[in-house]
């Protein structure tokens, strides 16, 4: 027996088949594109996301016949909730939460029950980039969807409920659309109220490694998987990554490198949150019982994949080889002379900024790309030296970084992470690890997997450790201090006048 797991992505989807040892048996990629009907918006087609993922699992699955998949488990991106009726039918484009429709109703949100009284209920500070604000602007905008709509659900349950399973909305993911009540792990009363959805419209709220069906036979049948292969619940893609590296206890912290970079550190609940919330961080779930996370995030992968279509568009990688690979080949050796700003879509985490901007500062006439990227590299890292400060001092100290994701494969880009931060960076043999968490989710879920612990020493494994080099950490010490004289700099010069 096997296990798949599945991990959706906001440019691109992955399904992985493991064996019960942790070996890989088979593994697929499918890209797709964000939409941008206007300024400032951003959406998937979401029949397209789905007929990609579909691709993915029938690949794996043909090419893991030999030891067939008995549990499935789904990991996603969080925020981004698509239109759907109980038949299955996908009504609309997926809102992502680089979008930023909805700003009247956090404002109406903020002002009807003020700071303290809605982090006691949701820990989140309110923003355009949660799910809550979309769907008031789709009922808005869109009366003809809404009215159509049986469910809206997040994609790791949405992929899950296609496939053949009950609609539900698993916690970690629950926790990101603003209605969420963590003390009572359910939803709102309170802000289903306000907000006018219906509970029935958004899943049952259960937690991420609850079994909540199995895939249909048609389905199966279509994607050549084996008839009742059970389906459970996924959830948030940095708490399955998390999972996938090992996070089964506090005091790890994961560095997620995908189309997002986000630190997720791994603690038991905090007796008083009051302290998180005051430096901006938010409070989950983790996908495992008893833990919960925070997330730290920037669009680091975004801004390299920026890169490469502006700057190596017309370079061809070598005959089976990897353009990023030789872009990476291109950068200097020790820090550049370049300071990045990394604010090329608005900065949400820890805080919102509003009224700035991407920028990149140093440049000359003999500046060369690869300088230019390993410059972005560094500074979506100094991004977030502040943050692992604010950490140690609410009592979660960073003593390594495991990394994870597409961008985890480059060594430059690790080490650069290790001499900015100071710790070191351990690489994983398995780098696509939300797609490895979401398979011990399911594998843990059905008794396959014994638990948590079982499940870290069969599956994950360490490949590197890239340590910090003490000059370069130096070097980027200062480095920093130039970056935060850069923001209010920036601001002024773009922020609109009269606003703070």
């Amino acid at each position: 027996m096997s296990l798949l797991g599945i991990d959706l992505g906001t440019t691109g989807c992955k399904a992985g088949v493991f064996a019960l040892d942790g070996a890989c048996l088979a593994s697929a990629y499918r890209g797709y594109e964000m939409v941008h009907p206007r300024p400032g918006w951003a959406e998937l087609d979401s029949a397209e996301v789905w007929r990609r993922t579909r691709s993915a699992i029938a690949e794996v699955a043909a090419k893991s016949a030999a030891d067939p998949v008995t549990a499935l488990s789904v990991s996603a991106f969080g925020e981004a909730f698509v239109p759907v009726t109980r038949d299955r039918e996908l009504l609309d484009r997926s809102i992502l939460c680089v979008d930023d429709r909805g700003r009247g109703h956090v404002d109406r949100l903020e002002a009807d029950f003020g700071a303290d009284r809605f982090l006691r209920i949701n820990p989140n500070r309110p923003g355009t980039h949660f799910s809550l604000p979309k769907l008031l602007w789709l009922r808005e905008h869109r009366p003809e969807v809404w009215e159509r709509a049986d469910l809206f659900l997040l994609w790791s349950d949405l992929v899950a409920f296609l496939l053949g399973g009950e609609p539900v909305t698993n916690n970690s993911h629950a926790n990101r659309t603003l209605l969420f009540d963590l003390g009572r792990n359910d939803w709102s009363d309170e802000l289903l109220a306000w907000s006018g959805i219906p509970r029935g419209r958004l899943g049952r709220v259960v937690p991420g490694g609850t079994p909540i069906g199995a895939v249909s036979d048609a389905m199966a049948a279509d994607l050549g998987l084996p008839r009742g292969v059970v389906i459970v619940a996924g959830g948030h893609d940095q708490c399955c990554n998390a999972l996938g590296c090992g996070g089964i206890a506090p005091g790890t912290t994961i560095c997620g490198i995908g189309s997002f970079e986000c630190l997720t550190p791994v603690f038991r609940r905090p007796s008083d949150p009051s302290a998180l919330f005051a430096e901006g961080l938010n409070l989950e779930h983790h996908v495992l019982a008893d833990l919960f996370v925070a997330f730290l995030y920037n669009p680091s992968g975004l801004l390299v994949k920026w890169f490469r279509e502006t700057f190596a568009a017309d370079s061809a990688a070598p005959a089976g080889g990897d353009m990023f690979a030789v872009l990476d080949a291109e950068m200097p050796d020790g820090p550049t002379g370049l300071l990045v700003l990394p604010h090329f879509e608005t900065p949400v985490s820890p805080r919102r900024i509003e009224g700035t901007s991407g920028v990149i500062a140093g440049l000359r006439t003999s500046t060369r790309r690869g300088e230019i990227l390993k410059a972005i590299v560094e500074g979506t890292a100094l991004y977030f030296v502040e943050s692992l400060g604010i950490l140690a001092r609410l009592g979660i100290p960073t003593r390594e970084l495991v990394a994870s994701g597409g961008g985890a494969k480059s060594d430059r880009g690790l080490q650069i992470r290790a001499d900015v931060f100071g710790v070191p960076v351990v690489r994983p043999s398995i780098v696509e690890a939300g797609t490895l968490g979401a398979a011990m989710l399911a594998g843990m879920a059905t008794g396959a997997l014994g638990g948590p612990a079982e499940a870290a020493e069969l599956f994950v494994r360490r490949d590197r450790v890239f340590e910090p080099d003490p000059a370069r950490h130096a070097a980027y010490c200062a480095r920093h201090g130039q970056y935060g004289r850069l923001v209010p700099a920036v601001k002024s010069v773009f922020q609109p006048p009269g606003h703070a």
